[in-house]
């Protein structure tokens, strides 16, 4: 569904009138599968989020290809949608008008808007906080919600930067769950950033392992642990023990020989 041909990114930094190139990216190559949960890990500064932001057309590449269902992505699409892990809600407008947002912007009429974001606020459990502000909710909630935005306008294409990265361990325990009881029904194709191995092993199908700047893929992991997946269950499986150590071994390699 998603391909990614030999896409590099560099950005240029001008301090006192002197430029210097900095190489984000270097002959990316990846497919996602349709459906498919996949993740990506790799060093801070590898270019993780680039990659995210090129896929979802808001930043261009400056070589290769980047493409989904066989069309060039050359800008945002309705196809696309993402999560930060910023909640980036408005904090004047009430969870279910923030979940509207979305859906504004593409010229929904308003009754029908406002049936969708509470259809959303139901499937991650705000049914009963959609006239809450931001301010009024946990950091949790607060995901869910941006996460209901995000489902509002149907993508079929979920890109997630780290979305539970600003909450605490229990929080994010909860909400891998309950992310991945949503992936369960609605089996939409799923491109996850994220630092944690656990995380990324507990979640996905396949998961990317990326260099230190410039970011190349070093190497995909396919996850052999069926589904539907407890996290209890999991985290006890020697072959989540043992997948969560490979990539570890393997980021360790990568740093220590920066490539």
């Amino acid at each position: 569904m998603v391909e990614i041909e030999r896409v590099s990114k560099s950005f240029h930094k001008t301090v006192k009138e002197h430029t210097t190139e900095v190489k984000a990216l270097a002959e990316v190559n990846l497919s996602v599968r349709e459906n498919e949960f996949l993740s990506i890990i790799g060093p801070s500064g590898c270019g993780k989020t680039t990659l995210l932001k090129m896929i979802d057309g808001l930043i261009p590449y400056d070589s290769g290809k980047i493409s989904i269902d066989g069309k060039p992505v050359t800008a945002p699409g309705p196809d696309r949608a993402v999560v930060f892990q910023t909640f980036a809600l408005l904090p004047w407008r009430t969870v279910l008008a923030n979940v509207e947002f979305s859906l504004e912007l593409r010229q929904i009429d308003a009754k029908e808007r406002t049936e969708i974001a509470r259809d959303c606020l139901q499937r991650v459990g705000l049914g009963d906080f959609e006239n809450h502000y931001p301010h009024e909710l946990s950091g949790g909630m607060q995901q869910r919600a941006g996460l209901a935005r995000a489902l509002a306008v149907n993508p079929s294409i979920l890109l997630m930067d780290e979305p539970f990265g600003a909450v605490d361990a229990q929080t994010r325990q909860l909400l891998q769950e309950e992310l991945l009881e949503l992936w369960q029904r609605e089996r939409k194709t799923v491109i996850f950033i994220t630092h944690s191995m656990d995380e990324a092993v507990y979640l996905s199908d396949r998961v990317v392992v990326m260099t230190p700047r410039p970011g190349r893929v070093v190497e995909v992991l396919d996850v052999p642990l069926a589904r539907p997946r407890l996290a209890e269950e999991v985290r006890r499986d020697p072959k989540f023990v043992e997948l969560t150590n490979y990539i570890w071994d393997s980021l360790k390699k990568a740093m220590e020989n920066g490539h």
